[in-house]
């Protein structure tokens, strides 16, 4: 199993793929909701990849969530900007598709 979305269930966080919209140029991989709680992955994205790749996208995604779920409970401290916490927040999730 994919060691971020093991980490999800430790942490009792429910993982979920639903359709998260039309962004425009961007692109919207994921979120986090606190109530739950529970993430959801982007399956916009996900139904155009397969096998490794789509293995990446989710250990990335759900570790990129993760993080922000961190940052909730308290285990981070919460960064002064959005930017400053989205970058902290890929940075975590990069270590889950090293793994």
């Amino acid at each position: 199993m994919n060691f971020a979305l093991h980490l999800a269930r430790e942490y009792g966080i429910g993982v979920e793929f639903a359709d998260l919209g039309d962004w425009g140029a961007d692109e919207l991989r994921s979120e986090y909701d606190p109530n739950g709680p529970c993430i959801r992955v982007n399956m916009r994205v996900t139904a155009q990849l397969c096998g490794e790749e789509l293995d990446a996208f989710v250990a990335h995604a759900v570790g990129h969530e993760l993080y922000h779920h961190r940052e909730h409970c308290g285990e981070v401290p919460r960064l002064p900007s959005r930017s400053l916490r989205e970058c902290a927040a890929e940075m975590f999730a990069r270590r889950f598709v090293e793994r």
